[in-house]
């Protein structure tokens, strides 16, 4: 399929993708919003949870330092996937201390429960990053914690055990996302591997995926010793679904190692712990892609590039298909706005 205005395809990959740009999802004025995880509820609708915090006064000064000190995670609520979407409630509060800044949110639908996961961290602390898991039977009531996390919701923090690849990750673990494959329930999730040739510090760090499994869909989940991604290629904000008996990821292209390091890539796996770096293709473009020309032009960059860097993919599925991509992005032409979330149409082949 040629590339046109609004819409582009992935091809070359076992599973092909067109990406048809609808517009934009969420936003707030005076607020970011970060990351936007759609669910089909029980009254038929598409339910939203949002990772959002107040643009800050001071710019300059703060930049984008709200995802790890302030942020919360709001529920939205359409008759479509295509929006728009209404404000609902705010579902997980910043509470400080030691349950600070609820963050990057993933919503699914497994075994009649709704599962939430999501990220917290200590203090504004981004080493000390560690993944939440709340369960309910329904997406108007209160959320509890899994059963087998610890009382907070926590279900995983980085591992002590030497023998387990991520257990001097830089950023504790973080970014989760959930499925059920084969019978177990599989926890993906990102750390930050620090390189023992460079000197130590918070940005001497290189992102990777690994996963924790469980018999039981509310744990408690055990780490599995291995990377699952090549050290050769970066990665991030991974979404996972399975499709036709096999497990993808979609995630950032944190290293620009496929492209642009505005877009994203597609994983492909057979058994959910392998996935080969000579079958990892190129996923979705920059937002300035699906475009007309000058559609960005004068936009307020909150983070990223002038291109639209595409962060935080997730995706609708739908009897098993995946039928929507949801992505944030850190510019937004709007006055008074701040990052967003946009929608795409997929048809998939």
């Amino acid at each position: 399929m040629a590339l046109t205005a609004g819409c582009v395809t992935t091809e070359g990959s076992e599973l092909d993708v067109a990406y048809e740009h609808i517009g934009v999802a969420v936003q707030q004025k005076g607020t970011h919003v970060w990351g936007t995880s759609p669910v089909i509820g029980k009254d038929g609708k598409v339910h939203l949870f949002v990772a959002q915090w107040p643009m800050p006064e001071n710019r300059k000064k703060e930049g984008f330092k709200g995802y790890f000190k302030t942020s919360e995670i709001a529920q939205y609520v359409g008759d479509s996937p295509e929006g728009p979407f209404e404000f609902v409630r705010m579902v997980v509060r910043d509470q400080d201390g030691t349950f600070n800044a609820p963050h990057n949110p993933t919503i699914n639908f497994i075994d009649d429960r709704y599962v939430l996961c999501f990220i917290v961290n200590s203090n504004d602390d981004r080493t000390k990053e560690r993944i939440m898991m709340y369960v309910a039977d329904d997406l108007n009531v209160e959320w509890r914690a899994a059963e087998g996390a610890e009382s907070d919701g926590t279900m995983l923090r980085r591992p002590d055990d030497p023998s387990i690849w991520c257990h001097n990750s830089v950023r504790g673990v973080s970014n989760p996302s959930l499925i059920k494959h084969n019978g177990q329930y599989l926890l993906y999730f990102k750390a930050a591997i620090p390189n023992p040739e460079k000197e130590p510090g918070f940005f001497n760090r290189e992102f990777g995926y690994g996963v924790a499994a469980s018999k039981t869909l509310e744990g408690p989940y055990r780490f599995h010793p291995e990377r699952l991604t090549s050290e050769e290629i970066e990665l991030e904000d991974v979404y996972a679904f399975t499709y036709d008996d096999r497990v993808y990821l979609i995630s950032r292209d944190m290293g620009a190692s496929l492209g642009d390091k505005e877009g994203g890539l597609l994983w492909v796996s057979n058994d959910g712990f392998t996935f080969p770096k000579e079958k990892t293709t190129r996923a979705f473009e920059s937002l300035a892609t699906y475009l007309d020309d000058g559609a960005l032009d004068g936009a307020a960059l909150y983070r990223g590039s002038g291109k639209g860097q595409l962060e935080r993919p997730q995706l609708l599925i739908e009897d098993g298909e995946p039928t929507y991509l949801y992505v944030a992005t850190g510019i937004n032409p709007k006055e008074g706005f701040g990052s967003c979330s946009h929608v795409f149409k997929l048809n998939v082949e």
